[in-house]
């Protein structure tokens, strides 16, 4: 077992894990590490060992278990609220998802995808009539799933600077006040909106939940409003994170679009290769519920278990030289979304925008480039979700 390393810390390249971290893919599949209290828990890097534990019943997404690992301060203002599909465990989620799969499924996701490109093409319209420059986080990446999950959710997209404001806090804190007042704010709105659609149903997945299962007495509104916040926050943090960094790797790697604009149609793998590379969503927590016996150790019962995405992902014993960008290899099987009973919901959807989005940029902007040098771009530091800050661009 080596030493333990410190979590979380932060890139020193935004599509690369911190240097800080190699002991753990030297010393695959477990490792160790210790949070900011002190406490050591066990990580797990080996990409076999990582999908058969993120399948175990034996780990727990449990956040009202006091066991569960919580690796900054920050993170300790969540234990206030529940956090519906992510922080709870079979059956209660299976009963949660089973909801909503139809919503997000790929039949589903494929009948949206004219809207996403018209979305995303009236982006890049106002974009160009505003110049041949732009802060692409602000006027593209961000904006492209907020309208979308607004659109699909019922959400008056007009309120998107308020629940942006509050994600961002949950998200970067930095204090635990920080998040609970956030959370507060965004469930105040949701219950809100939720009240007003019992009263004048409208259209969107949140009115389906309200007449179907609300007034039914299936869901009550405070398990909603648990539902929609995780949602509305994941449904446009991580894709508008994609997209910055996506943007920013592929300018950084002028080979590999090089390759993409002579070949559109390797689109789909360079998606799933650049989900796989830059693991923006880096360190799933579970705890463990009995003791696993996996890769030669012994997880006892109450052991918080760590899994870096980042480093799961450039497993070499499944991905040849995982430091390079390959859109021939096949990388479908990566860990980003997750797996088992927890991966991602809306990854069909998280797929095709991604898909249009950066496809529709590269193809309508073929002189897009970094309007800064590459150091002095600023991106997110490693206790949240990977992504670029700002993205200055010209074209």
């Amino acid at each position: 077992m080596t030493e333990t390393v410190a979590f979380p810390q932060s890139r020193s390249c935004p599509y690369h894990p911190p240097q800080g971290y190699r002991p753990w893919r030297d010393a695959r599949p477990l490792s160790r590490a210790t949070f900011y209290d002190g406490r050591r828990v066990w990580v797990v890097t080996g990409h076999a060992e990582a999908r058969a534990l993120l399948s175990d019943d034996r780990l727990s997404s449990d956040r009202d278990n006091e066991a569960f690992p919580m690796p900054s301060a920050r993170f300790e203002g969540v234990r206030i609220r529940s956090a519906a599909l992510i922080g709870v465990d079979d059956p209660e989620h299976n009963v949660q998802r089973r909801m909503l799969i139809p919503s997000f499924s790929v039949k589903r996701t494929a009948a949206l995808r004219p809207w996403i490109q018209r979305t995303v093409d009236t982006l890049i319209d106002d974009m160009v009539a505003k110049g041949s420059s732009a802060e692409l986080v602000g006027a593209f990446a961000l904006p492209v799933p907020s309208m979308v999950i607004c659109g699909l959710l019922g959400v008056p997209y007009e309120d998107h600077e308020f629940f942006q404001e509050q994600s961002r806090r949950l998200l970067r804190g930095p204090l635990p006040s920080d998040v609970e007042t956030a959370r507060e704010r965004l469930d105040g709105y949701l219950r809100d909106l939720i009240e007003r659609k019992r009263a004048t149903p409208g259209e969107g997945l949140l009115d389906e939940l309200v007449q179907e299962r609300v007034e039914s007495g299936e869901l009550d509104v405070e398990e909603l409003v648990s539902l929609a916040a995780v949602l509305l926050i994941a449904g446009h943090e991580t894709t508008a994170n994609m997209i910055s960094l996506g943007v920013f790797t592929l300018l950084r790697h002028p080979e590999r679009l090089a390759e993409l604009r002579a070949d559109p149609a390797l689109m789909p793998a360079a998606v799933e290769e650049l989900m796989r590379f830059l693991s923006i969503a880096d360190g799933m927590l579970r705890v463990a519920t009995q003791d696993i016996e996996i890769g030669g150790e012994v997880i006892r019962k109450d052991d918080g278990v760590l899994f870096p995405v980042s480093v799961i992902n450039r497993d070499e014993s499944v991905y040849a030289a995982p430091d390079t960008l390959d859109w021939r290899r096949s990388a479908r099987h990566h860990v980003a979304f997750g797996f088992g009973i927890h991966q991602c919901l809306g990854q069909n959807l998280a797929r095709a925008e991604l898909e249009i989005a950066l496809g529709t940029l590269f193809a309508r902007l073929p002189g897009l480039r970094l309007a800064a040098p590459a150091e002095e771009i600023p991106f997110k530091p490693g206790d949240t979700i990977q992504g670029m800050v700002e993205l200055p661009v010209a074209w």
